[in-house]
Order: C-alpha cells, then structure tokens, then sequence
C-alpha cells in the first residue's frame, strides 16, 4: 500500500518512539518536501528534526508538480493531498481536521495517528499500547477532546479484551 504522510503523524511517532511501525504497516510512506521543513523547524523538538534531516531510508520525499492553494492548510497537508493525487496513493496520514477533510472530499482513506497505533496494536508491532498512548498524550501536543478521548478509552478496552 501507498500513502503519503503529514508532519503531524510523523512528528507523533517519533516523539513517542513508535516511527517503525510505518514500514512494517505499509509498503511505500512518500514526503512531500514540505513535511520535511515542518519537521526541521528550529521550534520543532530535536529527535523530530533530527529525524527528519536523516530519514530512513524507506522514507520517499518526493515533490509534487502542483500545489493549489487550499484555504485553511499549511504547506504540508497541501503538498501531501497533491502528491498523494499525483501517485495515486491508497491512503493519507493525517491527523489535521481541516485537512481530513479536505482529503476524504478528494476520496482518499486518511489514517491519523490513533489509527496507525490502533492497527500496529492489533498486528502485535506494539506490545504495550497503554504505555504508548499515555506517551502520546503526556509528551507531545497531540490535541485532546471529547472524540479522541472516546477513541482512546476504545482502544484501550480492546486491547484489554486482546490480552
């Protein structure tokens, strides 16, 4: 499977030290060089843009051709949703709600950072997804609300039930 990725889940699952489960969920996680500027940005966090100026190599930063303007997203999403129609990708990985948005409107699968921890909990590529979640929430910005934290008492239950 294809997809293409935002800076929010990338910049997640570094910080809480879950980035592997990427390559082993996917066969091909394209960057626009967008992304990639988001994440060396002197306020990002070091391991995020330490990261990101030495990708692994099943990483593909790959420029779009075109790159319409979208009110209400920054530049990553906006060369992400681009580049994701350039390549004809399966899936966006893509946390930002406005951006979701516009993403399922072009009819991509879109896949946030609760989605990806989920499915690489289920596959086994996370052994303790309590841990990992309350990482989430405690060390990193991830946005909170009333739908996340319903997600996550979800996941949680789950998880429980798999064990």
């Amino acid at each position: 499977m294809i997809v293409v990725a935002d800076t929010s889940p990338l910049r997640y699952l570094v910080l809480i030290e879950s980035i592997e489960i990427l390559p082993r969920l996917f066969g091909r996680i394209v960057v626009p060089p967008a992304v990639v500027f988001e994440m060396t940005r002197p306020r990002s966090p070091e391991r995020v843009g330490a990261w990101a100026t030495s990708p692994p190599d099943w990483i593909e930063i790959t420029t779009p051709t075109e790159v319409p303007e979208i009110p209400g997203l920054g530049a990553g999403e906006r060369e992400a949703i681009s580049l994701a129609q350039e390549i004809q990708a399966e899936a966006l990985l893509i946390d930002d709600r406005d951006a979701v948005k516009e993403a399922r409107g072009r009819g991509f699968t879109v896949l946030g950072t609760l989605v990806l921890l989920n499915e690489a909990a289920d596959r086994g590529l996370i052994l303790d997804l309590p841990r990992t979640l309350d990482r989430l929430v405690k060390e990193t910005n991830f946005r909170m609300n009333k739908t996340t934290e319903a997600i996550i008492e979800k996941m949680l239950r789950r998880d429980s039930d798999r064990k």
